[in-house]
């Protein structure tokens, strides 16, 4: 008999993706349907990423929520809150279509702990920026934006996502190129190209909601999109791809 092509379910969404996805539904269902409006405000003050926490000269005879735990959970439980449906419904889908691969080729420990690495890298960026502002910073577009730099690492390969593979489980655990190799790519240039253009273009686009007024933070999407861009071999569990001009037997770093 012939081999039947294996089919796989439309919706192959991995089980840690719904379950990130499901955690930033209830947060916002939390804020839109349970927490008073003075409500909302503490838990912003305790879980958002606010740069005037590590300015004392800013508001020096104020005690902020959480203390020195919050300094240091903030840079990661920022991203979990949003400003409003709109805010989330879009990162979401961004967050299916580049999160998914990830986490299929990643597992879940590693991909969990690559999110986390990936928005602390963008409150760290949008802090050296921002140093000592009020306005909080919300929302998972840094570790989204982490996805996608990384996913641009093997989703060209032969075989990848974009590569051609009708294997869904394969094309994601394709060989990665290393990092030289992919900024040698055209295909990953022109995406570096349309990808930082269209931060620059929309990074002071207001955004209200969850009782506040802000700006894009496209700085931390920068930060976050760097760390997955060079922290990706760190998290991947597939060994780099042999380059057509290297020897065998010998290693990419």
């Amino acid at each position: 008999m012939l081999d039947q092509p294996r089919r796989e379910p439309m919706l192959n969404v991995p089980a840690v993706v719904v379950a990130l996805l499901v955690v930033l539904g209830l947060i916002q269902a939390l804020i839109a349907l349970v927490l008073t409006p003075e409500q909302t405000t503490q838990l912003l003050l305790l879980f958002a990423f606010i740069p005037a926490r590590y300015d004392p000269s800013v508001m020096p005879d104020v005690v902020w929520p959480g203390g020195l735990a919050a300094d240091i959970w903030t840079f990661v439980t920022y991203a979990l809150i949003h400003a409003d449906l709109t805010h989330l419904l879009m990162n979401s889908v961004w967050l299916l279509a580049f999160c998914s691969p990830l986490a299929r080729r990643f597992g879940t420990l590693r991909f969990i702990a690559f999110m986390a690495v990936t928005a602390a890298a963008g409150a760290a960026a949008h802090l050296a920026t921002h140093f000592g502002e009020l306005l909080p910073v919300i929302g998972i577009s840094a570790s989204i934006s982490g996805a996608m730099a990384a996913s641009m690492r093997f989703a060209f390969q032969r075989g990848g996502p974009l590569g051609g593979q009708r294997d869904r489980a394969d094309a994601d655990r394709v060989p990665a190129a290393s990092l030289s190799a992919s900024l040698r790519d055209p295909r990953v240039l022109a995406f570096l190209l349309v990808w930082f253009g269209a931060n620059l273009l929309f990074g002071y686009v207001p955004v209200g909601g969850a009782g506040v007024d802000q700006a894009v933070a496209w700085q931390a999407h920068i930060g976050g999109f760097l760390a997955g861009l060079l922290a990706f071999a760190a998290f991947d569990p597939i060994p780099l791809a042999v380059e057509a001009d290297q020897e065998p037997g010998t290693t990419v770093h």
